[in-house]
Formats: structure tokens, sequence, C-alpha cells
């Protein structure tokens, strides 16, 4: 082969050099943008998709007032304890009323009964109106509702409405009925508690208490009655188990009698002594000449606040709701 001279050799570097620096144009042009470099850890992750939201129901719209008064009875353990219920008015109508005067009126009950705690009732409000029970119902009638009166305001526009009042507790029924039967045992006995609350040993914690019944017979024959049982509440338990058995029969031309009762601390958390209405009320469970009944005899005041006191000594502390003692 014949030698190349030195301008052609130039002129063929210079050639190759220009081809090549082609081809690596061309190469990078034809190179996939989203290919990772050569640093590059891997694929981008994608993104997230989005959480779905739960779009809220609409509660129902509040229907419109029905233009009418409404009422039922309730009956707390304080109201019971206070000797009362309460008459609750529903006012469905479109405007605030002013009651100047409640009455509720039951055939079970002598005459019509005044309500206490007179205030304004704005539309589509509940409110409701203590009823003190009288001394003696009429325990000869069996009516089985009442009716409420309402005398009340309306921009000073004075106006009348009477309505039934629904008992769906039979509150009225069980009040009327315990009283009734109370008066029955009063032909027989006057029965009480007596002031005084003994405890056991040093009166400290797990002592035993004793209450004590006291039996005041009217020194006259007549009916017969038996305590068959006296049951406690959320704070004092008579007897072992929450229930004294008495198994007493009494009658009006026996002697009068002290009996014991022993009782113990239901619970020992604050929450019971401090919400209880009815911690000094005992449920007798009795026979008044064969016929059965139940009424509740209540401590007076100096024997509750002894009783009290006995409980919280035997229980030696309260717990709290949240497990402190107090």
């Amino acid at each position: 082969m014949r030698p190349v001279g030195r301008p052609a050799a130039l002129a063929l570097a210079l050639s190759l050099a220009l081809s090549l620096a082609l081809c690596l144009v061309l190469a990078s042009g034809c190179q996939d943008d989203d290919r990772p470099g050569p640093g590059a850890s891997g694929p981008a992750p994608s993104p997230t998709s989005s959480l779905f939201t739960l779009t809220p129901v609409p509660l129902p719209s509040k229907p419109p007032p029905s233009g009418k008064l409404i009422a039922d009875i309730q009956q707390s353990s304080r109201d019971g304890a206070a000797n009362r219920f309460q008459v609750w008015v529903d006012n469905d109508t479109d405007t605030l009323i002013t009651p100047t005067r409640v009455t509720y009126t039951d055939d079970r009950f002598e005459t019509p009964l005044p309500a206490t705690r007179l205030r304004d009732i704005p539309s589509q409000s509940r409110r409701g109106f203590p009823i003190y029970q009288p001394e003696r119902p009429a325990c000869d009638r069996t009516a089985t509702g009442g009716t409420v009166t309402v005398d009340y305001t309306v921009d000073g526009e004075p106006r009348t409405e009477t309505v039934p009042v629904e008992d769906e507790a039979e509150v009225i029924q069980r009040v009327t009925s315990a009283r009734c039967l109370e008066l029955s045992i009063e032909q027989v006995a006057h029965l009480r508690w007596a002031d005084e609350v003994s405890a056991s040993g040093d009166g400290g914690k797990g002592s035993v208490g004793t209450m004590t019944l006291v039996v005041d017979t009217t020194g006259r024959p007549g009916p017969t009655l038996v305590i068959d049982s006296i049951a406690g509440n959320p704070v004092l338990s008579p007897g072992e188990r929450g229930v004294f058995d008495a198994h007493l029969t009494i009658t009006g031309d026996q002697p009068p009698q002290r009996i014991p009762v022993p009782v113990k601390p239901t619970r020992c958390d604050a929450h019971a002594f401090g919400e209880s209405g009815s911690f000094a009320a005992f449920a007798f469970n009795v026979h008044v000449d064969g016929e059965a009944g139940q009424f509740v005899l209540r401590m007076g005041q100096t024997a509750a606040a002894n009783a009290i006191d006995y409980a919280k000594a035997s229980c030696g502390f309260l717990t709290s709701i949240g497990g402190g003692e107090g």
C-alpha cells in the first residue's frame, strides 16, 4: 500500500474525530429523559392516592310546632325524698309562654294540686314544675289519670289550656297507693326510726351499725300488720344482703316495741353518698289483713345524720369515681 501523505493523514484524523463527536451527540439525544441517571437510587415513588372524606349526613330538620302543650309526670329520687312529683310541660308552640298558674287535677286527690317554681317555657322546650303530695289522698277512688291546666300569657295576652297528663311510670298510682297503705298501717301502729344509730366495736372501719324501729301501737284492736322485710338503698343496707327479714306480726292492742335492725354501708364511694337523695328511706314489704303492699319509711333529720356518720366511719374512706380516696 502506498503510504499516506502528511496532509492526507491530518484530514483523515479530523474526519474520524468529527464522526465520533456526531455519534455521541446522536446517542445522547436518543436517551430517555425519564430514565434515572447513574447516581439515582431507584424509581421515584408514585404519588399517594387521595383519602376519602366522608360527607356529614345532615340531621333531619325539626318538625314544625304542633301548636299544643304536652304534659307528663316524672319523679326523681330527690322528688320522692321531698314528698313531691313533677309535671313537665312541653311548649310545642311557636312562641315563648309565661305560666302564671299550673294546676294538676286527679280524682285520686281530694282537691286540685298547685305547681311551684313557675317560669317561662321557650318555644319547643320543656320545663318541670314540682307539686307536693297532700297528706291524705282519696283512697276510695279508682281514677287512672289526670289533667294539667296551664294559665299563661303570650306577649301579655292571657290564655288557658287544659291537657291530659301522661304518667308512663304510674307515679300517681304508686304514691297514692303507698300513702293509703300508710294510713291503713296507722290504724295499727305508728312506725318511726329512733334517732340513735349505734355501731359495733369501736365504730370504726368495718363496724356493723344498728338502727332501731320504734313501733308505737294504737292500743286498740283492729287490722293485723305483718312486716315481712325491710330493703335498703344505695348508701345503707339492712340485714346481711341488703334486706332485713323481719317476719314481725303487729296488732294495735299489743304493747309498743323497739326492733333492732342491723345495717351496713351499701357502697363506700363518694358518688353514692353525694348523689343519693334516698339514703334515709327504707322500703317496707308488708301485709295488712292479708293484702300485700310496700311503703317507704324515712328517717328524721337527726337519725339520718347519725346514720351517715356511722356509714362514713364504717367505710373508713370514700372512693371517688377516679379511684382516689376521700
